[in-house]
Order: structure tokens, then sequence, then C-alpha cells
């Protein structure tokens, strides 16, 4: 079966670089909109035009993949997404921006709970899980860095006025995808179907699940900080033009990218608890060094610029990780359901710290960026050691 599957990764790999281009556009789309005469309030509710509805239509996307199977659906979702990316360039009022991000979230969380669910059908022990899904959304981060060199370049560049028509180039990548998906045998989860969704997700109302979406949702609440707001600080509070924000913040995603890749490569030597636990002080370490520099060090706190993007060599790992190791105690058959949680707590984190962030920018608190990251981090850190401590207990 694991065979089979690095068969099929290369399209699962692509789809999640598709996804991550057109979700992690935010920090880009911020940068530009914020120029004009959109607030930052406006702005961090954006966000939530995207995650929302991954949130909302994750549980119907349940039995719309049940039906279909995971890769007509999968096929599905890119298609939409293609057609969305070619229509962005030529649409400039706000409101189309609210709804573009709306169907890419929609997609996404089909994709996502499609994805998750093929893993799972051919993997079964946790360790394995974690190096794949660390190589899989590995490319997650690719994405991100994409995004931000590609868009980097084109908007400092004399043609900076036609950005936009960069996702042509994310709709070509989405032919290439759904091409490759055709040409592959995949075997669909088979899930249970005789059974209504609120029964169902009665079964998963434990402790243990509860703790573990909890954790799920700090991860994403902290990541979020991190990938849409971090090049407006350094624009705004370090003082910086968009083209090196950009840059800079790109530099997070490589140093992600570094982080899930090579997790995948050395996960089998160590326990999947400490390898987690040890990351976490790692960040907590460099975030406490980062805020020592901006508040006792310097004015300027230049050396910011490259302590940040280091944070991701450790951050990256955590949120494949407690996946991999949940998802391999779920039978097959609850797979796509629970991967529907995952997507639903993984949307309100991003949400609901994108509203917070833009609230502290929007109030030019940028002085307390760090922290914020630091605080949300600790919380990650106490919620995770519970849920360790109960996993071992149990």
């Amino acid at each position: 079966m694991t065979s089979k599957l690095s068969k099929i990764s290369l399209p699962l790999k692509l789809t999640f670089l598709i996804f991550s281009m057109v979700l992690n556009c935010m920090g880009l789309i911020i940068l530009q909109l914020a120029d004009t005469n959109i607030t930052y309030g406006e702005l961090g509710f954006l966000e939530s035009f995207k995650d929302l509805p991954i949130a909302f239509i994750s549980l119907f996307a349940v039995s719309f993949i049940n039906k279909t199977g995971a890769k007509k659906a999968l096929i599905f979702a890119l298609t939409i997404v293609g057609v969305c990316s070619c229509l962005l360039p030529f649409v400039e009022v706000f409101w189309f921006y609210k709804l573009w991000f709306a169907i890419i979230g929609t997609c996404f969380g089909i994709g996502k709970i499609c994805v998750f669910g093929i893993i799972r059908n051919n993997i079964s022990d946790e360790k394995s899980l974690a190096k794949t899904m660390n190589n899989v959304e590995a490319s997650f981060m690719i994405g991100i860095f994409v995004v931000n060199t590609g868009f980097g370049w084109l908007i400092s560049s004399q043609y900076s006025e036609f950005w936009k028509f960069g996702f042509l180039l994310i709709a070509i990548l989405c032919v290439i995808t759904i091409f490759l998906l055709s040409k592959i045998k995949i075997s669909d989860v088979k899930s249970l179907e005789n059974k209504n969704i609120g029964y169902q997700l009665s079964g998963f109302a434990t402790p243990s699940v509860l703790l573990f979406l909890s954790v799920v949702f700090c991860i994403v609440f902290v990541e979020q900080g991190f990938n849409s707001w971090l090049p407006s600080f350094y624009k705004n509070h370090l003082k910086v033009n968009s083209f090196f924000a950009l840059q800079a913040a790109s530099f997070l995603s490589l140093f992600s990218y570094a982080g899930r890749t090579i997790t995948a490569n050395i996960i089998r030597k160590f326990s999947l608890p400490g390898y987690y636990i040890t990351c976490m002080v790692l960040i907590i370490a460099l975030l406490m060094t980062i805020v020592g520099i901006q508040y006792f060090d310097s004015q300027d706190s230049q050396p910011l610029l490259f302590l940040f993007p280091v944070i991701g060599l450790f951050l990256s790992p955590l949120y494949p990780v407690i996946n991999s190791k949940m998802i391999a105690q779920v039978d097959k058959e609850k797979i796509n359901l629970f991967t529907s949680l995952i997507v639903i707590f993984s949307s309100l984190g991003s949400s609901i710290s994108s509203i917070i962030m833009a609230i502290l920018f929007g109030k030019e608190l940028l002085n307390y960026y760090p922290l914020y990251i630091l605080s949300s981090v600790v919380l990650l850190f106490v919620i995770s050691l519970v849920f360790f401590t109960f996993s071992k207990r149990k």
C-alpha cells in the first residue's frame, strides 16, 4: 500500500501547493489593498470569508465526497480554483475578494478532506503517517514561498499594476494537477453512510479528541499570526518596503519547508510527543530572544527580520505530527468525518487569529506583536502538555 502511495504523492503535493498559494496570498493582498482606502479591520474580516466557509462546509463536504469519491471530488475542487484564479485579475471591486476567498475556502475544505482520507486509507502506523504528512504538507510551505517571492518580484517591477495576472499561472498548475489525477487509480475511503452525521460526531465527543482539536486550533492560531501578518509587521514596524517585506517573510516558509522535510526523514527515530515538545521548547526560546531584542536591545529591532523566519523550522512540524498521531487511531471508514473536524477547528483558529491581528494592527499596537505571539505559543504549549499527558494515561 505504501508503494502505491508513492505513485500518487506528486498530485497530492501539487494539490497542497496550489491551495497554499491561493490561501496564503492573503499577506500579499493585505499589503496591496492596505495602500488603498481599505482599513485593517476590513482586511482582517476578509480572512474570515476564507476560513468560515471552510468550517461550515466541511461537514457537508463529507457527504459529497462519500457520494462522488475522493478523486472526483478533488478534481472538482481544483477545477473551481482554476476558474476563480482566471477571474480574479479582471475584477476590481472589494466585495469580489470576499466571494473569491469564500469559494477558495470551500474548495480547500473539500480538497484537504480528500487528501487526508487518501493518505489514511493507505498507511496505518502513526510514524509512517507522520512521515507522509510532513512530506505532503511541506509542499504547502513551498506555496507560501512561491507566492511571496513571485508576487514580490512582480509588484516591485515596472509591471506592478498587473500583479493579479500572476494568478493565471496558478490556473495552469490546476490543469496540470487535474491531468495527473485523472491518470492514476485511487482507492476511495469507504465511509459510514447508513448513520447520520450527528450520530457519527457523537462518537468523537471524548476528552482525548476535544483536547486534540484544541491543540489543532491553537497551532493554526499561532501560524496565522505569522503567515498573513508578518509582511505587514516588517513593512509598518521595521520600515522596509513591500518587496523586502514579502521576501523576508518568504524565508519563514523556506524554514518551514525545511522543518517538515527534515521531520519526515528523522521522525521514525523519535517518539512523536518527545519530538513535538522539543520543537515547542525551541520556539519559546527563540521568541523570548526576539522579545528581549524588541524591548531591551534595539529601537529598530532589525535583527527580528532574520530571527522570525527561523521559528518556522520548529513551528511547521507541529501540525502534521499532532495530526498523524491522532489520525492513526481513527478507523478508516470514519476518517473523512474526523478530517472535517480538523478542517473546522483549523479554519476557526485561522479566522479568530486574523481578526485579533487586525485589531492589533488597526490600533497601531505593533510593539506588542512579538509578545502576542509568545503568549499564544505558551498557551499552545500548556494545552499540548495536557493532551499528551492525558493520552499517555489512557
